[in-house]
């Protein structure tokens, strides 16, 4: 393996971002498998700052997946409504706890097969429960992962599940889940879609689009 390879240039990706954010971590507050999917599922087209904001009162209020299936949708949009798509979410609620309790004898499946049959949940919600709940390996490509990806030139891929399957080939198994996290925490705070601030970047010498040469680090 070369040291310009991918596999290398990942690998020291990975730790130098391991060494700038040793707190990296879902940033969805949840406390078992069935409130980090509830909240992965109202995290879509909203901030994990906001979803933070409404889940304490959901949590409380419906501690289970029979306590899904049983709301009232009223009651779920109003909890909801700061949210939008309230309708929506409330429909996926709903059908979560309605298809647990039926299937899945009351209890958040672990399988990507049997967590995607759920409603509203696709496989990168899938794998954020697997990764972050249950401590099963997975790469989670949102938005700041797939683009810092193609940045880093880590993959040229162009769908979600493809660069999931090129960066799986770079790293071992058992760093998927926390590069994800690194990955993603940097692209928030640092590697920025319109303005990166690549001058504050710890892997910009790994990195073709930086400006740094490459023995800055």
């Amino acid at each position: 393996m070369s040291e310009s390879s991918p596999a290398s240039r990942a690998s020291r990706i990975n730790d130098l971002l391991a060494t700038e954010y040793p707190d990296a971590e879902c940033e969805l507050d949840f406390r078992n498998p069935l409130e980090l999917l509830v909240a992965t599922v109202l995290s879509a087209q909203c901030t994990d700052a906001r979803v933070n904001q409404v889940t304490p009162e959901l949590f409380e209020e419906y501690p289970s997946a029979a306590h899904y299936a049983a709301a009232r949708r009223a009651d779920l949009e109003a909890v909801l409504r700061p949210l939008g798509f309230q309708r929506a979410k409330a429909g996926h609620l709903l059908g979560i706890g309605e298809k647990i309790m039926a299937d899945f004898d009351g209890q958040v499946p672990t399988g990507i097969k049997e967590l995607t049959s759920l409603p509203g949940v696709g496989r990168k919600t899938a794998l954020v429960v697997r990764g972050n709940a249950f401590g099963l390996p997975g790469i989670t490509v949102d938005t700041h992962f797939g683009r810092l990806m193609q940045r880093m030139a880590l993959s040229e891929s162009k769908t979600p599940l493809q660069i999931e399957k090129d960066i799986a080939q770079l790293l071992p198994e058992e760093e998927w889940t926390m590069f994800s996290h690194r990955i993603i925490f940097h692209g928030r705070r640092v590697c920025h879609a319109r303005s990166p601030q690549c001058g504050a970047c710890v892997v910009r010498h790994l990195c073709p689009t930086g400006a740094a040469p490459p023995d800055v680090r």
